[in-house]
Order: C-alpha cells, then structure tokens, then sequence
C-alpha cells in the first residue's frame, strides 16, 4: 500500500475532496541524516545478523500508550563495539541491557547507538534487552501514513491495530528497522485488557490470564521482516479451515468483530479461491509453518505475513469500486487478493532497499489479473491488467533512490504490472511463464532481494535479454512509441522514446493476420504482397502508437 491507492481512494470515495496529485506524490530528493539512518545498511548494522527477537509489550487502549521491551538474539559478522536500534518519536527508548549491565545509550534521531561492554566476538551469538515506552505515532489515514489506529467498535470496544509500511516498525517497536535484515524467528507477547484479543503473526503459542489482563503470545517460525509484524486488538470472533494444498494442510484462521461474523464467513470464501489460483501460479504458500489468516482492522488492509489485515468492507472491489473500470474488478474482494498475493511477493520474495519496492506492488498487482486468469480466463485477465493502465501517471521512475528509505513512483503497481503482462508476451509459452513465476518463489524462498537479482534471473530463466527492457520500464517514464507509416503495400516502422538499443519485438496484425515485428531506433520496412488495408498492434503491449 502506498499513495497511490490513497488518491485513488479520495477519487472514487471521497469525491468531495480537493486534492493535488503532484503534490501528493511528489519526489523528495533533499534527503536528511535520518533518512540515511534509517534507510542504509550503516556500520552500526552490518556488524550483526538478526537471528530472533521477543517483542514483550502491554498496550493500554485507554491512554493510547505501548510499554515493554524487545529482546534480541543476534550473531557477531565482524569486529564492533556500537549498535543501531531504531525506535521513533514520541516513543522513549529507556534502556539496553547485556548480560545484565545497563549500557550506554546515544540518541540521534530515530537511531539509537548503543555501546556494547563485552567483547562480541566473531561466530557468537549475543542476547540484548531492549526496553521501551511511550504514546507511539497515531495513524490519521492507516495504512498510507502508519502507526498506531486507536479506534472503537460500533459496540464501544477498544479496536486497535498496527500499519507501518514505509514509515517503518520502529514507529511503534524497537528494532533493526531495515529491509535488508530479516529476523528468523519471533515470538510476539501482547498484554491487553481481558475483553479483547490481540492477534499478531503466526500460530497462537500460549494465553495467559490476569486480574484485568490478558496476554496473548504468538510465535513466527519463518523469517518475517519488519513492517509484516502486526498487532491487531479487537473484540474478536475467529472461524477457521483447513486447506489441502501444495505444502499439505494448510490452517486457514479468520479472526472478525463478532457482529461482521455472518458477512465474514460468506465473503472469505474467497481466501481458500485465492489460495488455490495463486499456489497454481507462484508455488507453495511459503508459510505453512505459521498458517494463514485474514483478521478484521479498522483500515483498508494491509500484507502482513501470515496475519493479513483486511477492511474492505466486505465487498468486492475496491471499497465496491472497479479500478480498472472493466467490470473484472468486481468478480474479486479487492484486499482478500491483493493483500494475500503480497505473501508470495514482499513477505517470501523481499525487497532488500525501499527503492526496490516495485518488487512487491508490480508483481502483486500483476497477481490480480492472475486470479482472474485462474477463474474466468486469459482475455478476462487481459482486459482487466490494460484497465489499469489508465491509473498510470509516468511521473517518475518506479525504482527510488537508493540508501535513504525511498520508494519509486507509485506507478510501480499499475505500470508494474503492465510491464510484467508486457513480458508474458515475449514469452509466448503461458506454461513456461508459469513455471518462471513459481521459480522465483522456489529460488528466491524467504530470501530479500535486489531488482538487479530479479532483472538477471528473468534475463536467464526467458533466454532474452531484458536488460534494456527493464532500463525502459523501470529506469524511465518514457512509454516506447512505435511510429509507423503505411504506403500502399509498404510499411514503415520503428521505435521512438526508448533508451539507447531497446529492441522490443512487438506483435501486429496485418489485414488482420498475425505476425512479429522487430522495430528498432531507424526505420525498418516490410512490404506485402497486397496492400495494407488495415494494421493494429496487440493490445497486451504496453506502448504508445503514433501513426504518421
């Protein structure tokens, strides 16, 4: 989630509102010292692998208030004696504890810089404590702007839930708040009032029971990055199933407000559908270990792993609107597809900087008019993937810059998609495309990635070089244009607003038979036998097309 789902949320929701789209989206390039903190893998941090944390906290809904402490267990890479932990304002980190020493604490920022007494030696694991309080950053529009939603029920509960993409976990938890690093197991202890539940990802390990408390810990067996850690507070009910899948039995958790039970049980229906289409196309789920499950948020919903938070109002849609205007949005709940797809693409295949999140939204995206490839078939899948396009801006590249916590454009989910339904085409081979796919997931399996290890291996996996096709699509907010010209017989062809040697085959239809074209920067002819009544280019390209 990012904002451009949030201007489109404004547009089809909230017509009333006045909004400037460029100044909504527009490129932050003068970057701070905490934006180099928080966004680059600093000696502070690269000293240290992640190896487990205990998130040990008790949220208090009435004051708005988190409390705890985080314990880290971590392995030695190299010779250091500082560490990084990041943990945001207004939130107070109170103190650091190795083997029972207090340490000494410099605060910078969101960064804090802790000085280690003992020795780290090289190969040993060492334990930290980590301790932390404070009224954490509240959400004013989750998930676009992250924090901390203090909501109530229509029955006057407490409902309460996480949602920091971007923005960071640090927001409202102490860690090492980089992609690049992902912990390999957690175990997640949350004190809440006794009328309320707080799930959080995977499975429910232990409930433990106090005078006016309760506390509900949750263990993640699989590696699981920062931002996918959630807490989720609410007056709960939970229904549940069990999915016979690639990996075996797969429990399948759904944890809604009691009064939206009946809605529920009707409209995740689809979770199990999801399931199916989506281990077709990608592979095993990559979480069995940890289950999966939907749970009720008060805002849209967001990718955590294995706790996939939805409030999409139970419709299908987006909030019941159609994004790509064709009709096909309508067959699916919007957030049970696009959520749950992100389990595959950003919590299984990780993007190691911000600046690489196209990873996670092109393929994603493109994850929705796979299930309806699944379900209603190729052109349904098409149509709806070419209605998208007209959400496309081209305001800026859909890589960001690199070391500072900054994501590309947000056309990275419409033009991501159309760039990867693009190359589905110059496979040709719809089953090869399918095993491409499910390749990914195998060979990059709970793994965080570069789009440099991406764009390689889709070079080797396909036998084409796509070097200059992801420097045209990703590096740029140029569309190539084929300029063509017809006369009489003769046709004239090439490509214009490309970076230097794209070379693009392009499917055409002339007097509407099928063949390939392979434009380039100069002119190219073809002629025909008879002359050319009628030329279309396949629509499933995404360019320009100039006539002269």
């Amino acid at each position: 989630m990012t904002y451009r789902l949030y201007l489109l949320y404004l547009l089809l929701v909230m017509p009333c509102v006045s909004i400037s789209a460029q100044g909504l989206l527009s490129e932050k390039n003068n970057f701070t010292r905490q934006d180099t903190l928080r966004g680059s893998i600093t000696p502070e941090r690269s000293w240290w692998d992640l190896n487990y944390y205990h998130l040990d906290i008790k949220v208090d809904p009435d004051k708005k208030f988190i409390s705890g402490k985080n314990t880290i267990q971590y392995t030695v890479l190299k010779d250091h004696s500082v560490m990084q932990i990041d943990l945001q304002a207004p939130l107070n980190l109170t103190k650091a504890i190795q083997n029972d020493k207090e340490l000494k604490i410099k605060h910078d920022g969101n960064a804090h810089f802790i000085n280690l007494i003992e020795k780290q030696k090289i190969g040993d694991i060492y334990t930290i404590e980590i301790h932390y309080q404070g009224n954490p950053k509240e959400a004013v529009r989750a998930p676009w702007d992250g924090g901390i939603s203090w909501k109530k029920d229509q029955n006057g509960n407490h409902f309460v839930a996480s949602s920091c993409q971007g923005l960071g976990a640090s927001v409202w938890w102490p860690c090492k708040d980089h992609m690049y690093d992902e912990v390999d197991s957690m175990l997640i202890s949350v004190n809440v009032p006794k009328n309320l539940m707080n799930v959080s990802n995977g499975r429910l390990r232990r409930v433990e029971q106090y005078t006016d408390t309760k506390t509900y810990s949750w263990f993640v067996k699989n590696p699981i990055n920062n931002y996918g850690v959630n807490i989720n507070i609410g007056d709960y009910a939970n229904f549940s199933e069990v999915y016979n899948g690639l990996g075996g039995h797969l429990d399948m958790d759904y944890y809604v407000l009691k009064d939206n039970l009946e809605k529920a049980k009707e409209q995740f229906k689809q979770a199990p559908k999801m399931m199916k289409a989506f281990e077709h196309w990608f592979g095993q789920y990559p979480f069995y270990a940890d289950s999966f499950k939907l749970v009720e948020v008060p805002y849209l919903g967001m990718e955590h792993q294995s706790s996939v938070t939805y409030g999409n109002g139970y419709k299908n849609g987006y909030l019941g609107n159609d994004l790509s205007g064709t009709g096909w949005g309508l067959k699916f709940d919007f957030i049970i597809i696009h959520e749950a797809g992100h389990e595959w693409f950003a919590n299984n295949i990780t993007n190691k900087d911000a600046a690489d999140m196209w990873i996670h939204e092109g393929f994603t995206t493109y994850s929705e008019n796979l299930f309806l490839d699944y379900y209603y078939g190729k052109k349904a899948s098409a149509d709806y993937v070419i209605g998208t396009r007209k959400n496309i801006q081209n305001d800026r590249p859909l890589i960001g810059h690199y070391g500072v916590n900054s994501e590309g454009s947000g056309d990275m989910y419409y033009k991501g998609a159309n760039m990867l339904h693009t190359l589905r085409q110059l496979i040709e081979d719809d089953e090869k495309w399918r095993q491409i796919l499910r390749g990914l997931n195998k060979d990059f399996f709970h793994q965080t990635v570069t789009t440099q290890q991406i764009e390689n291996y889709l070079s080797d996996k396909t036998g084409i070089d796509l070097t200059e096709f992801f420097n045209q699509y990703l590096r740029t907010t140029k569309i190539p244009t084929l300029e063509y010209a017809i006369d009489k017989n003769e046709l004239k062809y090439r490509w214009t607003h490309i970076v230097d040697k794209f070379d693009m085959p392009i499917q055409v239809r002339i007097n509407g038979n099928e063949q390939w074209l392979f434009p380039k920067s100069d002119w190219q002819k073809i002629t025909s036998e008879l002359n050319i009544v009628s030329f279309e280019v396949d629509r499933d390209f995404y360019i320009d097309v100039n006539k002269l």
